[in-house]
């Protein structure tokens, strides 16, 4: 028998310890939350994406009362980015949450299905997406779409 230890590296900050960049980043995270249409779990998400060429797309999760037929803010502005600029790589995703009318204190993480569609972007562009998480107590920091997805399945799964 064999064992192997995954870890992921998570870096932790405080608001003010990020650059501008971050925090505009997070604030219009933070923005969306007020738009995201959650009426049956109450919990609002808001996620913003910045590309390498500077332009941001943010978006909130939409719910529906046929549960598989809504969609987590993070694969709303994950998808509309990658359609307007097919060819530009995602540089950093931010994602707040808010419920119980305040932003959540522990920063939340992204469901499985948008870690996947998260990773296939990753994956595309070659190129890794920083990924910022945010909470009242603090924010964590990953490098990279691995980090949230260790034992991943990609492109290069198929090939056997």
């Amino acid at each position: 028998m064999q064992k192997k230890t995954i870890e992921t590296n998570i870096e932790i900050y405080s608001f003010e310890e990020l650059d501008n960049a971050k925090q505009t980043l997070i604030n219009k995270a933070k923005e969306q939350v007020s738009k995201a249409y959650a009426p049956y779990s109450g919990f609002h998400v808001g996620a913003a994406i910045e590309l390498e060429n500077g332009e941001i797309f943010a978006a909130s999760n939409q719910e529906n009362s046929a549960y598989p037929s809504g969609l987590c803010a993070e694969r709303i502005a994950m998808f509309f980015a990658n359609a307007q600029y097919p060819d530009v790589a995602v540089k950093t995703l931010a994602i707040a949450a808010y419920t119980n009318g305040e932003f959540i204190a522990d920063p939340v993480t992204p469901c499985g299905s948008c870690r996947q569609v998260l990773l296939e972007t990753e994956t595309r562009f070659e190129k890794d997406i920083t990924i910022l998480l945010y909470g009242t107590k603090n924010i964590f920091q990953l490098e990279n779409v691995k980090q949230l997805l260790p034992l991943c399945f990609e492109k290069s799964s198929l090939k056997g």
